[in-house]
């Protein structure tokens, strides 16, 4: 397992059990890399939103948990919050709960000289997308897909 896959494994390993005792939930977990500077985050929430006050106690947990366990060698910045409402849709969970509602979808590559398209997610497999825009069924296969999300207009 490469040093990624470790990290995030065994911080969502120890966060399941703290998701449960809150009822929070577990949106993601990840190890990147940005402008030089390594950072783990971990995204919670909860029915009616997650506060400051939660994160907190997430993230001293998990703090104290990574310092006795020291298992990651590269310095980093910890991160605990919100997914926030542009969320990506990533686990099989997040399109469950998203069928039916407007998700914007993004390519890696122009399909029809576009990138970009936004329509109501109609299906989802391992492989494939399928959303409705203005009338037209769009499967996209998983691959070609660099971030879909929640549509959402102001």
């Amino acid at each position: 397992m490469a040093r990624k896959e470790d990290y995030v494994a065994r911080v969502e390993r120890f966060l399941i059990p703290i998701m449960e005792e809150h009822q929070f939930e577990l949106v993601d977990v990840e190890w990147v890399k940005e402008a030089g500077t390594w950072y783990l985050r971990a995204y919670v929430d909860k029915e009616g939103g997650i506060s400051v006050d939660d994160c907190e106690i997430v993230s001293r947990r998990l703090s104290d948990w990574l310092d006795k366990e020291d298992f990651i060698t590269e310095s980093y910045i910890l991160e605990v919050s919100s997914p926030g409402l542009g969320r990506p849709l990533k686990k099989e969970k997040d399109f469950a709960r998203s069928l039916g509602k407007d998700v914007d979808v993004k390519l890696y590559r122009a399909r029809d000289k576009r990138k970009d398209f936004t329509g109501v997610l109609k299906a989802y497999d391992e492989q494939t997308v399928t959303i409705e825009e203005e009338g037209e069924e769009l499967v996209f296969e998983r691959g070609e897909i660099a971030l879909i999300r929640l549509a959402f207009d102001f």
